[in-house]
């Protein structure tokens, strides 16, 4: 789980970026992650909540897995957790502290915990994410964020729940390692919306994270992965 772990904090480090997918219709999900890998997004999560995402998962796995780290989101049992890892996916998201945990941690899995709370983040790391899911960002929004740096020094955050383009640069200021977009990225694309439009957001979520990992490496403090203000 080492290496895994290493390898998924290693490409939200360099991409500072997360993508997440869910919709309505399988196809379009589908083409919703390969438009977000050719413009450039290559870090994806699929939410168990997707019609047919075990599937979704497979397609994106056997299309884009050279390219790509894929991820399954809304996880909470240990049954979806083995379902999967089997369909392809790498790392593990879930909302909160659930039955799923564990059994990703004893898979060899890397995990991206929910956690909002000063109690809820120091249990997910206790627990054993590689990196905390703050969720719902929008709660307390980039303060909050750098307000829990203060005590959690240690601990990787990507926030995750109503992450605008106008928000990327504020979180990544605050400290976040990533951050992670859903609807603000993806749109309509995965109920059958547009995929030009989609290619046009990407652009400017990349372009907006991008340019604050520049300012950001300047700041980051060796191989604890700890931020200096």
């Amino acid at each position: 789980m080492e290496n895994a772990s290493h390898k998924l904090l290693a490409g939200l480090r360099d991409n500072r970026l997360l993508a997440i997918i869910r919709g309505n219709n399988p196809e379009a999900c589908f083409d919703t992650a390969m438009t977000l890998v050719d413009a450039g997004i290559t870090i994806l999560e699929v939410s168990l909540t997707t019609k047919d995402a075990l599937h979704v998962i497979s397609r994106i796995h056997e299309a884009a897995g050279g390219k790509a780290l894929l991820g399954a989101g809304t996880v909470l049992t240990a049954a979806q957790v083995r379902e999967a890892q089997d369909a392809g996916a790498q790392f593990i998201v879930t909302p909160c502290l659930a039955p799923s945990t564990d059994a990703a941690f004893n898979l060899g899995l890397p995990l991206l915990v929910g956690a909002l709370t000063p109690a809820e983040v120091y249990a997910a790391a206790r627990e054993g994410a590689t990196a905390v899911k703050l969720f719902p960002a929008s709660v307390g929004g980039p303060a909050y964020l750098k307000a829990l740096r203060d005590p959690f020094p240690d601990i990787e955050f990507v926030p995750v729940g109503g992450v605008a383009a106008e928000s990327v640069t504020e979180y990544l200021q605050a400290g976040a390692l990533a951050v992670g977009a859903g609807s603000p990225l993806t749109g309509d694309a995965p109920r059958g919306g547009s995929l030009s439009g989609l290619g046009d957001r990407a652009r400017k979520f990349i372009g907006l994270a991008q340019t604050q990992a520049g300012a950001a490496e300047r700041h980051y403090a060796g191989d604890r992965h700890q931020w200096t203000s």
